[in-house]
């Protein structure tokens, strides 16, 4: 299979959706349906200082019966997050992301965040280079009999 790699091949120009670390978990919640992301990038300074996922409001702040309005979005970030650079192939993306149960990471390039990805996005793209690899190995094997 072709190694994919994080940038280009599996995300380009993405828009990044970002708070501080000040505003509230409801802001973070409001700009995340608004943006129909799964995950927002916390900056300190310009800086990834962390991430907020679906996950982290469902169980961080919804399940204690925190109060969205008074809570900082910081209270709940993971922080520091682990990243992947663009150059990351999928295949050690998706490997990274299962092992530690993650399902969005930040990629960073020169410390600066250019890209959100998903395990869905790496899914996806590795699925798809298998097919192609299946009907490849299946052309050379049987020749024109499939159509190949």
């Amino acid at each position: 299979m072709q190694q994919l790699r994080i940038m280009p091949d599996i995300i380009q120009n993405q828009t990044i959706t970002s708070l501080t670390a000040t505003r509230s978990v409801l802001e973070g919640a409001k700009l995340m349906a608004e943006k129909n992301v799964a995950a927002i990038i916390i900056v300190d300074d310009g800086k990834l200082s962390g991430i907020v996922t679906e996950r982290d409001l469902t169980q961080r702040v919804l399940a204690k019966g925190m109060d969205a309005k008074k809570t900082s979005i910081g209270d709940i970030m993971t922080k520091d997050p682990d990243t992947l650079s663009p150059g990351d192939s999928a295949i050690d993306a998706l490997e990274l992301m299962s092992v530690r149960n993650y399902r969005h990471l930040p990629v960073v390039e020169n410390g600066e965040v250019v890209g959100m990805v998903s395990i869905r996005d790496l899914y996806s793209a590795v699925k798809t280079g298998l097919e192609a690899d299946i009907r490849e190995t299946e052309a050379f094997v049987f020749g024109d009999r499939y159509g190949a």
